[in-house]
């Protein structure tokens, strides 16, 4: 049934796409560079001394982007193009004096508060994703893949082998720049690429772009692209690609907690990236290891609900947003994170994996991902596999469908206990409106989910629309989720309601409702560089149509033209609560309706400055009580290479009587020291009374080649209460090597 599903689908959607139009956009138009070859060779060191550089046609008169448009750029940028049969060359000029202002060496460090460059290329023109590659002036690189989703911000997790070279010439400095044509995926017959660079000058706190980029979007905006006009012949066709990427790792561990005493372990496995064709990637994985990721950062939860976190697992970011973009941020029928634990959220191995990713044509996008988990203790192996095809139409829309399936491998026997534990599946659809200039958002979703024994109010629909204006904007949503709609390669953060009384999880379905209107302001004279005002309402209700919770929300948002933040909020909630809630070791709270109202206040200073500081106050009722809660940080660097940082959060809540008092710490010092463009180390203490743990994490990464790496990991985690009784402690090294075959 499914399949034919799609099959049917996957028809409609090319009738529809043959009927749109594919005309380049007026704004386009405006906006073009046609790039020649070059046959010589070129060495990326960051000397503009090649002839090439000297004769090719130069992308200039950069247009101000932010703090606001109003004005010329403070300095001017120019950037030269050319290419040979395996690479694509960009040559920065960029106008500048001074010491560059960076904020470390550390890759992916992203491009916000250092000088530097970025490159966005969108290799199809459909505006629905491309890629981002980023360089500082001091040579840190970053790079990721972008997507045309509204809520979709670059993570700088998805990784690429490119090329290099800055130098700096005192009134300016240049980046020389070499993308190896089979790190990117295009067509060599589509003539027109997507393209625009975005110039960071963090001294003066502007960016400015080569395009003329609305305030309301971001720099890097899909639809506000210029044009890559290739030769008649096309861009060159290129060998097939392939990475291989082993690794091994060894560990020496110590769970007290558990009861288990010190052990040693050696492992070894690889990942490797196929490109099929010049647009279809195939990526494999054979026992993945991700012990040198980043750890989680950790915060104070208020609400009734899990908070959930970032996926930076490099394997599931490729590609990402096939897969993870469907409904909305507080509902996702795929969380790649799923993959890999158990219900309790504890690691399980993942023995091996597959994803095939990327365009079957100019307009189709397909994903189809595989992953094997391997037994742990008494919890069975997993199957997980997920299916998306995406197909656009008219000039910037698109309308995806998936398909999802978890397998459990348990006995017979349990599978009889336990029936919703067999298997769950998701099948769904969505169509996402956008206009030429992406101004205007439209899109309707029906999803659906299957498990063992379950009939009825297995759905989840929604449908909304969002308009962004130069001054005003809108975002409407309405959705209904069945209380049986389970997610077991996703969540939903609202339908578990937990009982404090009974230590239980009841499922409720329920509808929701969002609405936000904003209004911007971008004076061109005095300290503020914009202010927002928005007024914002979520709201929920009980399958009755009885309200579940309402929140409200009154801010005003105010970016300083000297780069510092000033936000304050007033916040009300209504909440009809069902079941008995805790936040105390006190008697839980009982079922009743409960209004409050919340201010905050939230300050971010310059922190393009040595020293930084950011805080947030927090006063109000709380329930039946009330909450103080403060924050605050501070920040010190040695630019470029030590920045040390502590944050510590406090929130007392106060419940009268028999309901009790809480105060919750979270403490977090964390110390980087970039000791070259190769060399990092990072240690970060998390002490964290709400969930009982401090944790200490310090790694070392030393980047001996291009995307090849050599960990060491120290991770060590304490009660708070007892005070540092010791939980578990781990040593883990990771040597890995990128290989072109």
């Amino acid at each position: 049934m499914i399949k034919k599903l799609v099959f049917s689908i996957y028809l409609a959607l090319g009738l529809v796409h043959s009927i749109s139009a594919q005309n380049i956009s007026d704004f386009q138009k405006s906006f073009q560079y046609s790039i020649s070859p070059y046959a010589g060779t070129i060495k990326i060191d960051g000397v503009l001394d090649e002839a090439v550089w000297a004769n090719a046609e130069v992308a200039k008169n950069f247009n101000k982007k932010y703090p606001n448009d109003i004005g010329e750029t403070k300095r001017k940028t120019e950037v030269r193009l050319t290419y040979d049969n395996e690479n694509l060359y960009f040559a920065f000029k960029v106008y500048d004096s001074g010491t560059a202002l960076i904020k470390g060496l550390k890759r992916d460090i992203g491009h916000d508060g250092s000088d530097g460059v970025g490159i966005m290329l969108d290799p199809l023109n459909k505006k629905t994703n491309g890629f981002y590659f980023v360089v500082s002036a001091l040579n840190v690189q970053s790079d990721d893949q972008l997507s045309n989703s509204f809520d979709d911000k670059p993570s700088w997790s998805w990784d690429s082998k490119w090329f290099s070279a800055t130098k700096d010439y005192g009134d300016f400095w240049v980046a020389e720049i070499m993308i190896p044509l089979k790190s990117i995926r295009y067509d060599p017959a589509q003539l027109q690429w997507g393209m625009n660079f975005v110039r960071i000058d963090a001294k003066n706190n502007e960016y400015s772009t080569w395009t003329k980029v609305p305030t309301n979007f971001r720099s890097y905006d899909l639809g506000h692209m210029g044009l890559l006009n290739w030769p008649s012949t096309g861009a060159p066709k290129t060998s097939k690609n392939i990475i291989f990427l082993p690794y091994i790792s060894g560990n020496s561990n110590e769970d007290k907690e558990n009861g288990k005493t010190l052990t040693s372990t050696a492992t070894g496995g690889f990942d490797a990236k196929l490109a099929l064709n010049a647009s279809l990637n195939l990526d494999l994985t054979v026992n993945p290891d991700f012990s040198q990721v980043e750890v989680d950062e950790q915060v104070t939860n208020l609400t009734r609900f899990n908070i959930f976190l970032p996926e930076k697992r490099a394997f599931f970011l490729e590609n990402s947003d096939l897969f993870s973009n469907f409904g909305f941020p507080a509902i996702r029928p795929f969380y790649s994170r799923t993959i890999g634990l158990d219900k309790d959220g504890n690691r399980i191995p993942i023995l091996f994996g597959a994803r095939l990713s990327g365009n079957i044509d100019p307009a189709t996008r397909i994903g189809v991902m595989d992953m094997q988990t391997g037994k742990q203790g008494n919890y069975s192996a997993e199957n997980f596999s997920a299916f998306t095809l995406q197909r656009s139409v008219l000039k910037r829309s698109v309308i995806k469908t998936y398909f999802l399936n978890r397998e459990n491998f348990i006995s017979e026997q349990e599978g009889k206990k336990h029936p919703l534990d067999k298997y769950g599946r998701n099948a769904g659809v969505t169509f996402e409106y956008t206009n030429t200039s992406g101004t205007f958002n439209a899109w309707a979703d029906y999803h659906q989910s299957f498990k063992e024994t379950i009939t009825g109010e297995d759905k989840y629909v929604q449908a909304g629309f969002m308009k962004q204006g130069q001054h005003w904007s809108y975002i409407n949503l309405i959705g209904n989720t069945g209380k049986n709609y389970y997610t077991d390669m996703g969540y939903v953060q609202m339908i578990d309601n937990y009982d404090a009384v009974r230590d239980t999880n009841i499922r409720l379905g329920f509808s929701d409702a969002f609405n936000q209107i904003a209004y911007r302001l971008q004076p061109s004279k005095g300290p503020i560089g914009k202010l927002e005002i928005s007024l914002n309402d979520f709201i929920t209700l009980h399958p009755d149509n009885s309200l579940n919770q309402s929140d409200a929300k009154f801010s005003i948002k105010t970016e300083f033209k000297n780069a510092s933040i000033f936000n304050f909020s007033l916040n009300q909630t209504n909440l009809n609560l069902l079941y008995p809630i805790s936040f105390t070791d006190a008697t839980p709270l009982p079922a009743g309706n409960y209004d409050f109202k919340q201010f905050e206040m939230m300050y971010f200073s310059d922190m393009r400055k040595l020293f930084g500081i950011e805080s947030t106050v927090t006063l109000g009722q709380f329930y039946n009580g009330q909450v103080q809660g403060i924050a605050f940080g501070i920040s010190w660097r040695s630019q470029p290479h030590i920045k040390l940082s502590i944050r510590a959060q406090v929130n007392k809540i106060e419940l009268p009587k028999p309901y009790g008092t809480n105060n919750l710490i979270l403490i977090s010092p964390k110390l980087e020291w970039n000791f070259s463009t190769k060399l990092f180390w990072t240690t970060f203490l998390q002490y964290n009374t709400q969930q009982n743990n401090f944790n200490i994490n310090s790694r070392l990464q030393y980047r001996f080649k291009p995307m090849s790496d050599f960990f060491l990991v120290y991770t060590d985690n304490y009660f708070t209460d007892p005070i540092l009784k010791n939980k578990n402690r781990a040593l883990i090294f990771k040597f890995s090597y990128w290989f072109n075959l």
